[in-house]
């Protein structure tokens, strides 16, 4: 196999949800990432409420980013374009611009949106037109910002073809690629799901699994089930040369590693496993 295309590493805060940005700097630092993908900080989603991302805060925030060499590769909201209901959908728009407004201010070059669900009672066509709806309105909204929306691979919204039917063909429209997601939800393989993709994904998150009866359980990059080495396949094929980002879900799943644990652990098997092209079918990166 061939080396793919280099990419930069980050992580997301998803799986450090209660630290505050200096510790989460020097954990970036101190494992030798490129980036952060913020998530939560201090236990709180709508980050422009947090003192470290207003005023004298946020300007505190991006020279420490500078100074560490750090870059915001993705700023994740937790808005969901789901609801039939038109003032949900609208409420999570004017999340979704302030988010833009902080991404700006960062340098970020996008914010992560969720389709995710098809609700009880509802029909995927007309979920699938709220979503694109609220997609185009929102990117509307934030142009002049220069940030994209990115919608997750996600839930009912993860399957390459559906992905491809749901996102508006638009500048500034992209897709934040998660393999796993599209594996566990379609039964759809890394290189099957993204290479249709090619040409919307902007960001990419990585992460491993292990199967617990109908479960399916994080666990440290390289030990798990997931095909991450058709993952580096497909990342090869699209040309891709932006942000990997480990997501270590530890938000929702607190029982699993600590932070300390797992986010040092990611860029040692990335270095020693991911970039090395001789390792690349080794145990290390699964087929």
């Amino acid at each position: 196999m061939t080396n793919v295309p280099e990419s930069k590493i980050s992580f997301s805060t998803l799986g450090c949800p209660d630290w505050k940005l200096p510790q989460i700097a020097a954990m970036a630092v101190q494992a030798g990432y490129d980036g952060i993908e913020l998530r939560f900080v201090e236990g709180e989603a709508s980050l422009w409420k947090l003192a470290a991302f207003q005023g004298q805060g946020l300007r505190e925030t991006c020279a420490r980013l500078e100074d560490a060499e750090l870059a915001i590769s993705c700023v994740d909201t937790s808005c969901r374009f789901d609801s039939s209901d038109a003032a949900d959908r609208d409420r999570w728009i004017d999340e979704g611009v302030r988010m833009a407004e902080l991404a700006a201010q960062l340098a970020a070059p996008g914010i992560r949106v969720f389709g995710d669900r098809i609700q009880p009672g509802v029909g995927r066509e007309a979920t699938r037109g709220w979503i694109r709806e609220a997609i185009i309105l929102l990117s509307e909204k934030i142009t002049a910002l220069g940030v994209g929306v990115w919608l997750e691979t996600h839930g009912d919204f993860s399957g390459a073809e559906e992905v491809r039917a749901t996102v508006p063909q638009r500048d500034g429209v992209g897709v934040v690629w998660d393999a796993v997601s599209a594996f566990v939800e379609y039964g759809e393989r890394p290189l099957q799901n993204g290479k249709p993709l090619a040409a919307l994904i902007r960001h990419v998150h990585i992460k491993d699994f292990r199967r617990d009866g109908s479960k399916f359980i994080p666990v440290l990059t390289g030990e798990g089930e997931f095909p991450l080495a058709e993952v580096r396949v497909t990342m090869k094929a699209i040309d891709y040369v932006g942000f990997l980002s480990f997501e270590w879900e530890k938000k929702w799943h607190p029982g699993i590693e600590s932070p300390e644990i797992a986010l040092p652990h990611f860029t040692k098997w990335f270095r020693e496993r991911w970039q090395n092209s001789d390792a690349a079918s080794a145990s290390g990166v699964h087929e």
